[in-house]
C-alpha cells in the first residue's frame, strides 16, 4: 500500500470507527485491525489518537473543500453555485454518513481533544472555510449578496447545512436528500442576498 493510500486508509478506518464507538471507545489497535495494519504503523503517522482525530476533520473538511473549489472556479452565479454546493454537499452526506456522524458524535461532544496544543477546530477546517469565504465574497462583489459580517455569513451556509446533517443523522428525513436541493439552496441564498 503507498504511503497515501495507507495514510487515507487510517483516517477512513478511525472515521468509521470513532463514528460507530465514540472517541473514547476506540483504539488505536481497533483501528489498525480494522484494516489490516499494525498500531506501531498507525503511530508511524499520528503521534497520537488526538491527533488522528484532528486529522480526521481536515481529511473530511478538504474534501468538502475541494467540491466547492470546483464550482467556485465555475463562471456561475452566486446563486446557481449555492445550489451546485448544496447538492454536492448531500451527495457528501449520503455517501460518507461516518465522516457527518463523525463531525457530530466525536467533534461536538468531545471539544477538549480539539481545542488542546496548536489549532482548534476552526483551524483544522481552514480551507473548506476559505472557500465558504469565496464563495460569499464572490456573491458580494457580484451584487448577489449583501456585504456583512463574514461570521454570520458563514453560520447561514452551514448552520443551514448542519441542520440538515442533524436531521438526517436522527433518520428524520426521507433518505433521498436530494429532495431537498432546492429548498435548502434558496434558504440560504435568501439569508446571503
Amino acid at each position: 500500500m503507498k504511503k497515501k493510500d495507507k495514510y487515507n486508509a487510517i483516517l477512513e478506518s478511525a472515521l468509521t470507527l470513532f463514528s460507530k464507538n465514540g472517541f473514547h471507545n476506540t483504539t488505536i489497535v481497533q483501528i489498525a485491525k480494522n484494516i489490516g495494519i499494525s498500531a506501531g504503523s498507525i503511530y508511524s503517522y499520528f503521534p497520537s489518537k488526538n491527533s488522528l482525530a484532528k486529522s480526521a476533520i481536515t481529511f473530511v473538511t478538504k474534501l468538502l473543500a475541494r467540491e466547492l473549489q470546483k464550482i467556485n472556479e465555475k463562471e456561475l452565479s452566486a446563486k446557481e453555485k449555492i445550489t451546485l454546493f448544496v447538492q454536492s454537499y448531500l451527495k457528501f452526506i449520503t455517501k460518507h454518513p461516518e465522516m457527518i456522524e463523525y463531525f457530530f458524535k466525536v467533534y461536538l461532544t468531545n471539544k477538549e481533544i480539539f481545542s488542546e496544543e496548536n489549532k482548534s477546530g476552526f483551524e483544522l477546517a481552514q480551507e473548506f472555510i476559505d472557500e465558504v469565504e469565496r464563495l460569499i465574497d464572490d456573491g458580494i462583489a457580484t451584487g448577489e449578496f449583501r456585504s456583512g459580517n463574514f461570521y454570520i455569513s458563514f453560520s447561514s451556509i452551514v448552520g443551514i447545512l448542519g441542520a440538515i446533517t442533524f436531521l438526517s443523522c436522527e433518520q428524520v428525513l426521507d433518505e433521498n436528500l436530494e429532495i431537498y436541493t432546492a429548498d435548502l439552496s434558496h434558504s440560504i441564498y435568501r439569508a446571503l442576498s
